[in-house]
């Protein structure tokens, strides 16, 4: 069996090995660290669709993390990456982003950068593209959004699924099954019909200090809209997250009407096929950063 790899850092050695669910206590202690909101079943819910390294220190501290989710054979997407403060400017991201980048040969990759990480990622072979806007906050009001005409909004049934799916695929250009089985099993979800067919969707789930919509895929940005308000109107007064790649307008500026302000920025980054596309359907808010 080989080894776990290991890298000295000025007098310590630090050992990456494979994540578990025993794990949990001590990565949740890593990313409340470094500001992050996940609750241990939040890192329950990713280990349960990709596969990590866990970073400990020699006597046993954690102090970095990266996974590697896959998104059909072709694809796979990395996130869940985080270096303990002091241990930055030692080259231990890098160390680390190529034990993972060693396990996903062969695939294109898909990411979100933090600005800290960008350079490294660049340095790494990823190229950069739009901007992901974190938006979140309390809410505040929930002004409701009006599907366009010939158009509605109604809750997810069990028998819209293979659609969700198909439509799913179709916005983020790979199929994510093991995604949309966790998301179909956790979340609520409104679908947007035209013309009797499902032509949008919007997901919303427990996650952090309270709730996270995503994803959310639709034609337009006032279909998006008319998808989330309900899921929004649901959590009034309470915390909620959305990350978009859309720039400022219409979509952007009601998250922020509700209390849902923009709170940081992030960048997606890809190699190899182009991921980004501005095609419909699109996606208009995120699973995740780490998921897409």
């Amino acid at each position: 069996m080989q080894a776990n790899p290991t890298k000295t850092v000025e007098t310590f050695a630090l050992v990456a090995q494979p994540m578990t669910r025993a794990d949990i206590p001590r990565l949740h202690e890593l990313s409340v660290g470094v500001g992050w909101m996940h609750r241990p079943e939040d890192w329950e819910a990713v280990l349960g669709l990709g596969k990590g390294l866990f970073v400990v220190d020699e006597i046993g501290r954690a102090v970095a993390s990266a996974m590697w989710f896959p998104m059909g054979d072709e694809l796979a997407s990395i996130g869940m990456v985080i270096t303990a403060p002091r241990l930055q400017e030692y080259g231990t991201g890098r160390w680390l982003m190529e034990q993972i980048l060693g396990q996903t040969t062969g695939r294109d990759l898909m990411l979100s950068a933090t600005h800290a990480a960008y350079k490294l990622y660049c340095s790494l072979g990823l190229q950069p593209g739009p901007t992901i806007f974190q938006h979140n906050g309390f809410v505040t009001d929930a002004p409701p959004g009006t599907a366009p005409p010939e158009a509605e909004v109604r809750p997810l049934h069990p028998e819209d699924e293979a659609a969700i799916r198909a439509l799913d695929a179709r916005a983020f250009t790979a199929q994510r099954q093991a995604v949309l089985d966790h998301l179909l099993s956790v979340g609520q979800g409104t679908v947007l019909l035209r013309q009797g067919h499902i032509a949008g969707f919007a997901f919303c789930r427990r996650f952090g200090r309270g709730h996270v919509i995503g994803p959310v895929v639709a034609d337009t940005e006032a279909e998006a809209i008319a998808l989330i308000s309900p899921h929004i109107r649901a959590h009034a007064g309470g915390f909620v997250r959305m990350d978009t790649r859309q720039a400022e307008g219409p979509l952007r500026d009601h998250l922020t009407a509700c209390g849902m302000k923009l709170h940081e920025t992030a960048t997606s980054m890809s190699r190899g096929a182009e991921r980004f596309q501005q095609q419909t359907p699109r996606i208009f808010g995120l699973f995740s950063q780490a998921l897409g």
